[in-house]
């Protein structure tokens, strides 16, 4: 900045009438700074990437002006295209050949998950599904390379297409089709999915499943806005709700049924790699407004009730959890289950068993789907536990700790209130109105550091930032450019409350580096998110997110664990041709470019929307497209 400050005041001493002296000393240090700034612009220019740039330097001399009306006539002589442009396949990678410091991963790798491996996964136990937990490589086993598309990848059907279609080429799996034939979830046609919208326990359709539920509990008055599909196949549940405003975390395990999880994220529907096996999944207490089965496999009653008492610890009070499938309506199905109607009987019962000594009503079963209802407080609740002995109460401080937190055969408490028709932890805001309305954990002091003023803050901040987003990346107001987004440290999730009206979802993940409680203040505004250590990989496949935006996440994990194995990661899970802004401190910034050069991504460092003498910058780029191929796989290197 001094330098910068003396060469503004020395061009604004040129720009005065002259004495007719001429101060020599002046007329020296304006030629050396002069010189110096034309020279370090050349060699800016010039790609080489392998100094660093000071800070000063950046913000005297390099940060391009932006033009607040259109994002290509930026200085640096750079512009970024943010246009997919394969959404047909021409049979070539459309690779323009660059020196680049990251080789391709091999071919095979191209779905590589690296905390849910499947080779790795066989090392751990089987009982309960550990081995289909998260168990992520070693800093040592880490790939140091970037994780190819398959041959023939095209850019995604934009939503709402998506929902019934996806390129053959972006998952080539036929196993699903054959396995699930008879119940309609997916078919193949020419070089295309389609997804008729069925299911096990939903054959006419899941809008018309949906249907069925809506007469049990109204799906339709702003009460029920967060849901979870436990075992969610492809997400047509997921898909259908979305209409209704209402937005689902879809969860599978990796398994068996080949890529699940990344059906339903390239029809462009919020999910994760997910199993309730030995750890909490991640998300804090009271998230969801609605849990859901449907035939998903999972032992309800088996292990104390252990997965029940997971699903009761992230409903909201008042909370819905819907079964249907076995045994649900075992008298009508238990031929075509294969099963007695002895054992059917038994699972009911002991399922029914479990939700009572959680203190959940069943309110209504009809036909094939059943819903059971969870208490608003834990006054009859603590009662009852002089009768129901099994589960206690825990006793863990911190019912929101999910993150390797293992399960525990006890009920999560719920906040304490003054009388029996109290909402414990507050009464949420219909949805739309509970967007903006200040959340019940901010309201009452739970967040540390959080207070009504400091959100609304926020949320005015992150609609300026949105603002000035879409004048640099002008697609990002554009319907159907971006489907899945990804806010790596959300905090009180005012990235995605500013883009809510727009035809497109947000994952908000907090850091479990940064403060754990406002993963909670998300899900209480009605948006959903996970927690996430970014030193290890997220729980996702490849090429899901068409969109990453990162906060000040580099300065989170500057001291946590190496700035490259992140990018790697945001890389392994950004589509070809997505988009990336990263924000944080200039220093930090320039170091990011550097690694990201080498990563086939094009970059551009820009100006803080408050002008350029703001410390912090931003990070514009595009991942090239490019595909494996016969070459790239000779040349590919899997080393660490």
């Amino acid at each position: 900045m001094a330098g910068a400050a003396a060469l503004q005041s020395a061009a604004s001493k040129l720009n005065k009438p002259q004495p007719k002296r001429v101060n020599l000393l002046t007329v020296a240090l304006v030629t050396v700074l002069c010189s110096a700034s034309y020279l370090l612009g050349v060699w800016q220019r010039s790609g080489n990437t392998s100094a660093t740039i000071s800070a000063a330097s950046l913000l005297a001399t390099t940060v391009p002006c932006i033009d607040r009306d259109t994002f290509n006539s930026d200085k640096s002589g750079i512009q970024l295209d943010f246009t997919s442009h394969h959404a047909s396949d021409d049979g070539s990678t459309g690779v323009v050949p660059l020196t680049h410091n990251f080789l391709p991963c091999a071919a095979e790798l191209s779905e590589y998950t690296p905390c849910e491996d499947v080779h790795r996964s066989l090392k751990f136990e089987r009982d309960r599904l550990i081995y289909r937990e998260r168990h992520c490589p070693e800093k040592h086993e880490l790939f140091k390379c970037l994780v190819p598309a398959p041959p023939g990848y095209r850019t995604p059907f934009p939503w709402p297409a998506s929902r019934e279609l996806a390129w053959f080429a972006n998952v080539p799996h036929k196993e699903l089709t054959v396995e699930k034939a008879v119940q309609n979830w997916i078919r193949v046609e020419g070089d295309k999915f389609r997804f008729p919208g069925g299911g096990t326990m939903f054959p006419n359709g899941a809008d018309a499943y949906i249907d069925d539920i809506d007469r049990l509990i109204s799906l339709s008055d702003g009460s029920i806005r967060t849901a979870i599909d436990t075992g969610c196949g492809v997400a047509s549940w997921g898909a259908f709700l979305l209409s209704r405003n209402i937005l689902s975390m879809s969860i599978a395990p990796r398994d068996t049924h080949e890529a699940q999880v990344q059906f339903a994220l390239e029809r462009g529907v919020p999910a994760m790699i997910g199993v309730l096996a030995s750890n909490r999944l991640p998300y804090p207490s009271r998230s969801f407004d609605m849990a859901h089965c449907s035939r998903c496999l999972i032992p309800w009653n088996q292990y104390e009730g252990l997965y029940l008492i997971e699903i009761d610890r992230i409903l909201r009070p008042g909370g819905y959890w819907i079964l249907s499938g076995p045994p649900i309506n075992w008298k009508r199905h238990s031929k075509g289950w294969k099963r007695t109607v002895e054992d059917l009987n038994a699972e009911q019962s002991s399922i029914e068993s479990v939700a009572r000594s959680l203190c959940w009503k069943k309110i209504k079963e009809k036909e094939d789907i059943a819903v059971w209802q969870k208490p608003t407080n834990h006054i009859h609740c603590k009662v009852n536990r002089k009768v129901i002995k099994s589960p206690p109460f825990c006793s863990s401080p911190n019912p929101d700790s999910a993150w390797y937190t293992k399960m525990e055969p006890c009920i999560t408490p719920l906040p304490d209130v003054a009388g029996i028709k109290e909402i414990a932890g507050g009464e949420l805001k219909k949805w739309p109105e509970r967007l903006t309305a200040v959340p019940p954990r901010i309201k009452s002091g739970s967040v540390a550091g959080a207070t009504a003023d400091s959100f609304a803050q926020d949320t005015n901040l992150w609609t300026k930032r949105i603002h000035y987003y879409k004048l640099v990346v002008p697609q990002l107001g554009q319907n159907g450019r971006y489907r899945n987004l990804l806010d790596m440290n959300a905090n009180f999730g005012g990235f995605a409350a500013a883009l809510v009206g727009e035809p497109l979802w947000v994952m908000n993940v907090v850091p479990t580096a940064a403060n754990g409680g406002n993963l909670g203040v998300v899900y209480e505004r009605g948006l959903i998110g996970t927690y996430q250590d970014w030193c290890e990989a997220m729980s996702t496949y490849p090429r899901t997110y068409d969109f990453l935006h990162a906060n000040s996440l580099f300065t989170l994990y500057k001291e946590r664990c190496e700035m490259e194995d992140i990018l790697l990661e945001m890389d392994r899970i950004l589509r070809p041709e997505g988009t990336v802004i990263i924000r944080d401190d200039v220093d930090v910034v320039v170091k990011i470019k550097t690694i990201v050069d080498g990563m086939r991504w094009e970059s551009q460092i820009v100006d803080h929307e408050d002008g350029p003498h703001q410390r912090e910058k931003l990070l514009l780029a595009v991942k090239s497209y490019w595909t494996s191929s016969e070459r790239s796989h000779d040349e590919s290197s899997t080393a660490s």
